[in-house]
């Protein structure tokens, strides 16, 4: 079946935001005297959502409900405010949209930041186009690898599953793909490493965007 779909995990994917992540989280975490973390610990923090990143910074031993819950509040509040300050669209993701969407091919985000931060982000680096929905993580929805988020999206569109790709940099986004019963493309270019993206089942794993305009026919 033709593409009429693809739905984009957003961190790692289109965007490379570990450096407002970390940044932010760094701060967050000297407020509340706990020690700070590296660029490459971060890299392996991110993929479940904010309160999973919070837990995974704080050391296991300091790692109390109230700690977790005061870490989060400020992280959400500090972040959301410094968002875009190091986030940047990875080399030809702004070309690879504006393409996929001048051939008529409909897009969607699919995310497990929460949904005021995913929404500010599309708007900021990619405000120029038309997203059928723009997801992220919200109250009572499960977050990825469910696939609620997934099927929602194909409610709202109308789309089948053999009409749509996934396209993400871990292991999570191809376990959501799978659980949805649609094909998956893993991203080299993201946090995680392309065995994970295998041993995940990726469909197909691709190192530059370009490549994912030429698995979508029309």
């Amino acid at each position: 079946m033709n593409t009429r779909l693809v739905i984009f995990d957003l961190d790692g994917t289109l965007l490379d935001t570990i450096g407002d992540l970390a940044a932010s989280c760094n701060v967050v975490l000297e407020r509340h005297d706990l020690p700070r973390h590296t660029y490459e610990e971060y890299c392996g923090f991110v993929g479940n959502g904010i309160l999973r990143l919070v837990e995974r910074a704080i050391p296991e031993t300091l790692r109390t409900p109230e700690r977790v819950a005061a870490v989060r509040r400020d992280f959400v509040a500090y972040y959301t405010e410094h968002i875009d300050r190091y986030t940047r669209p990875y080399d030809g993701i702004p070309a690879l949209l504006a393409g996929l969407s001048g051939r008529g091919v409909r897009l969607a985000v699919a995310s497990n930041k929460f949904q005021a931060g995913t929404e500010k982000l599309v708007r900021r680096f990619f405000g120029n186009l038309r997203f059928d929905a723009v997801l992220g993580q919200r109250e009572g929805v499960p977050l990825k690898p469910d696939p609620a988020v997934v099927r929602e999206i194909l409610g709202r569109t109308g789309c089948l599953p053999g009409e749509t790709l996934y396209v993400g940099d871990s292991g999570v986004d191809m376990q959501t793909a799978a659980a949805a019963g649609i094909r998956s493309v893993g991203v080299s270019w993201g946090f995680r490493s392309r065995s994970e993206l295998e041993e995940a089942g990726a469909w197909r794993i691709v190192d530059r965007p370009a490549e994912i305009g030429a698995l979508v026919q029309q």
